[in-house]
């Protein structure tokens, strides 16, 4: 069993202890930190945990804790990591990692330093469609990956600290994209570097400093796009939708709005319904098992088995800072409007060139393959390039369907 100490006690850590107490069933919330006694009572009698304390460090230093899980606002994030490294206590972090990517190297260099492990929760690459998927294209399902889209949007964080662009350390992006840039990462391949962005980000609803809309473009070093969307001002709950398209096939999912469960009710009985639903009457979506669905349940075992066998988890503190550093791009290229390039102090990736290059199919030794296809006629046309001389040309063969 492993003993946590959860900083934080607010929406987040409710999704992490509810999902941690059940999962594994034999890890538990030890003590938890936060910054009000009564929501610290509130949370211990909800969870039952044991101990709260309104001083970080107590928490983190705690003899019996084994690892640490930070779900506090972005601006404590690197904070309470230097507690952890003075105390060599093991840190599962929130997304985004940090609010820069300067932060996040930080992060990164002081775990690494006294060798505790660093966890990043980026729990929408955990999702049970999201393993799937990944794992599927690293079996080559779909061939190489050429663009990755993926959307997050809904009506708005849930806490105040989130609207403060200083405590955040931005907008939508920093909230919303963070998960879009690694869900994109997983699929492209982590091996293959980010090299630059073209973004738009807009405030057009929300009276706030920061943005809450933005669209954007990561540029790979072999060609591949990985594509974001994200809101804060999207009506109707919360919507996560991917697309990846690769040179074999092509995969869609989508996580939560549009769930399978539909239910209509006239709205006598208020309850919760899922996260950031607008509404609970009419037509609803609830999700059946959200801890699961959002994937924190994959996220906490691979965690903690991580942890216990002395391995890097899938979302380590390097994809944290990867992932910033992508985000740092994004509102250079958002003042910009220009492409500007993801500055990496730190590669962990490929290095020998060997993911660059297009997609290229061979149809023999003269040709390469462009398409194939079956017209309504029932002919076969395959149009072809000639490797020397760069002509088009095109067969039909006749007759092959009847």
């Amino acid at each position: 069993m492993l003993k946590v100490a959860m900083l934080g006690s607010g929406f987040i850590a409710d999704f992490y202890t509810m999902s941690l107490h059940g999962q594994r069933s034999r890890d538990r919330v030890h003590v938890v930190y936060g910054r009000s006694e009564d929501k610290l009572q509130a949370f211990c009698k909800r969870w039952n945990v044991a101990k709260y304390t309104t001083n970080m460090e107590e928490a983190i230093s705690d003899p019996e804790v084994n690892i640490v899980v930070i779900s506090l606002p972005n601006n404590l994030h690197l904070e309470s990591v230097r507690l952890c490294a003075k105390h060599k206590k093991a840190v599962l972090c929130t997304k985004p990692l940090a609010r820069t990517a300067a932060e996040a190297k930080e992060m990164l260099d002081l775990v690494e330093k006294v060798g505790i492990m660093g966890g990043y929760l980026e729990d929408l690459v955990y999702t049970p469609k999201s393993l799937k998927a990944v794992e599927s294209v690293k079996n080559g399902a779909i061939g190489r990956v050429l663009w990755a889209r993926s959307r997050e949007t809904h009506p708005g964080p849930h806490s105040d600290w989130f609207w403060n662009k200083e405590t955040a350390g931005g907008g939508a992006i920093i909230d919303l994209g963070c998960h879009c840039i690694e869900i994109a990462r997983n699929y492209i391949g982590k091996d293959v570097k980010p090299v630059e962005v073209m973004c738009w980000a807009d405030t057009l609803v929300k009276p706030i400093e920061a943005e809450d809309h933005a669209i954007g473009l990561v540029k790979y070093e072999n060609g591949s796009i990985g594509q974001f969307e994200v809101s804060w001002a999207f009506r109707g709950g919360l919507d996560l939708r991917d697309e990846v398209a690769g040179t074999e096939g092509t995969i869609w999912n989508n996580h939560f709005l549009r769930t399978g469960f539909e239910m209509f009710t006239t709205g006598n009985k208020e309850g919760y319904v899922a996260e950031k639903a607008e509404s609970t009457s009419g037509w609803l979506f609830p999700v059946g098992d959200e801890v699961n669905e959002l994937g924190y349940n994959h996220m906490f075992t691979d965690m903690f088995e991580a942890f216990e066998q002395g391995r890097q988890p899938i979302e380590s503190f390097y994809d944290g800072y990867v992932v910033n550093a992508v985000m740092d791009a994004c509102y250079r290229s958002a003042q910009s409007r220009q492409w500007e390039p993801v500055q990496l102090d730190v590669w962990r990736g490929n290095t020998d060139g060997s993911t660059k290059g297009p997609a290229v199919t061979e149809y023999n030794e003269q040709y390469y393959l462009i398409k194939e296809e079956i017209t309504p006629n029932g002919q076969k046309k395959t149009i072809l390039k000639d490797k020397k001389t760069g002509e088009i040309i095109q067969r039909v063969e006749e007759g092959l369907v009847k």
